[in-house]
């Protein structure tokens, strides 16, 4: 299970031993697999609230923090044809840094995980138009379906005649699982709002709890050492902090810098010195036979 160091931030135990076996060459990293996530707005008086699930104690990966839905990408996804609104392909493709079948793959990764661990949707009868209440039976065989891999997105999609509203997302950051992790993940997170008429609920199976928070509160609270998090998501929600509504926040996306954060891990006068490029506050300094500092 993780523990925690400095506020809330996630910190599992066994990382010093992984870092000095990567250090040393012992330890050959994972391949990283393609990942989206969603921070689910919504405009409150105190500014905009963001969704926040806590993974269950019981999960391999962070389990006990808080984090966004979101999961791994369908391969299903990158080559069917999906009824698409918003950006092209293209355009998706040039943002995410992938080719368009990647883009596919990701956009419909952030769209479904939003759907399977929040149940909302954003996908629409028309590409101007989003679904309303999504709680029916109906609604939960296919959401379950999903979550099985039984069906895909993009089959989930054709069944129900639904356009893809990739206009209501907003890619935001992309942070990469560092490489002494035994699970590692390429992830690009996402901004959106919540449709109009959709209500969120907590439909994961990997969560205990769900809470809608403001950035700022819960940034509060990781500070306090009350909410576990990992790096990429306490960063994010001091990102969005500076926006009083929704709309602004999606509408800073567009000009966000989606280049990779990763964590370096190297030998520095006898200590291992653990950084993430830009976010200084996480930053640990491992004594070669010690706790880290």
């Amino acid at each position: 299970m993780a523990n925690a160091q400095a506020g809330g931030q996630w910190y599992p135990p066994e990382w010093p031993g992984r870092i000095r076996a990567l250090a040393s060459g012992e330890l050959t990293p994972v391949a990283p697999k393609r990942a989206a996530t969603v921070m689910l707005l919504k405009d409150t008086g105190a500014g905009p609230a963001v969704h926040m699930l806590r993974r269950r104690t019981s999960m391999a990966f962070a389990g006990g923090a808080y984090a966004y839905p979101g999961g791994g990408v369908d391969p299903r996804d990158d080559d069917r044809h999906v009824r698409w609104a918003g950006p092209s392909l293209d355009w998706w493709a040039d943002r995410l840094g992938v080719d368009r079948a990647g883009a596919q793959a990701i956009v419909c990764a952030a769209v479904r995980e939003t759907y399977e661990e929040a149940g909302v949707l954003l996908a629409g009868p028309a590409p101007d138009a989003v679904v309303g209440d999504t709680t029916g039976a109906d609604w939960e065989a296919d959401r379950a379906a999903l979550v099985a891999r039984e069906l895909s997105f993009a089959e989930f999609l054709d069944r129900r005649g639904l356009v893809l509203r990739s206009d209501l997302l907003g890619a935001w950051t992309r942070w990469i699982t560092p490489e002494f992790e035994p699970r590692r993940y390429d992830t690009w997170f996402f901004v959106a709002a919540l449709p109009e008429g959709q209500r969120t609920r907590n439909a994961s199976t990997e969560a205990d709890r769900t809470v809608w928070i403001t950035p700022r509160e819960a940034a509060g609270g990781y500070d306090r050492g009350e909410l576990l998090m990992m790096p990429p998501t306490i960063a994010t929600l001091r990102q969005l902090t500076a926006y009083g509504t929704a709309a602004e926040a999606l509408d800073a996306a567009p000009a966000r810098d989606l280049t990779p954060v990763l964590a370096t891990a190297r030998l520095v006068d006898g200590e291992i010195v653990l950084a993430w490029p830009g976010h200084d506050e996480f930053t640990k300094h491992i004594p070669t036979g010690g706790a880290p500092a």
